[in-house]
């Protein structure tokens, strides 16, 4: 398992589903949906955003749930992306933050490419195999479970 720098780590991405969500989807009969997202997770974010760590959601979910959640996070969100990878390039590029400066945290395979670029690729415990292989920090707990919550507990504030 590689060691959070704490001190290189310049932005922190977060995958929703499976990561912030238990990945399940709840539809009623009108056709909405909703999930449930871990308090912990939230208590985490705003724990992390006194360290002046930037942090931002990615993901390819096109609900506008991702977006409350982030707001009520007060961080930013981009969702509906086909490309992961390109957008987070772009973000990064207009920050001036460097790739391998990156910790983000991914479940499933359309995380891959981006988890392959970032220094700091990181998935929760049940995380697709795929992801676990090249994952270099793998928290011990499930996705929506409080993940975030556990990295901040585990690995973060042992830096800080």
């Amino acid at each position: 398992m590689k060691e959070l720098d704490l001190e290189k780590i310049e932005l922190i991405v977060y995958d929703f589903d499976g990561v912030l969500t238990d990945n399940r989807v709840l539809v009623d009969q009108n056709g909405t949906e909703a999930v449930f997202c871990h308090r912990g997770d939230g208590l985490a974010i705003s724990l992390i955003k006194k360290m002046d760590k930037p942090q931002v959601i990615i993901s390819t979910e096109t609900n506008a749930v991702v977006k409350v959640r982030a707001n009520k996070l007060a961080i930013d969100v981009i969702h509906g992306v086909e490309d992961k990878l390109s957008v987070l390039t772009k973000y990064c590029q207009e920050r001036g933050v460097d790739l391998n400066d990156v910790l983000y945290v991914g479940n499933d395979i359309n995380d891959l490419e981006v988890m392959k670029a970032v220094g700091y690729p990181v998935a929760p415990q049940d995380a697709s195999q795929t992801i676990l292989d090249i994952a270099q920090v793998i928290v011990p707990q499930n996705g929506g479970d409080g993940v975030i919550r556990k990295l901040y507990d585990n690995l973060l504030i042992k830096k800080n």
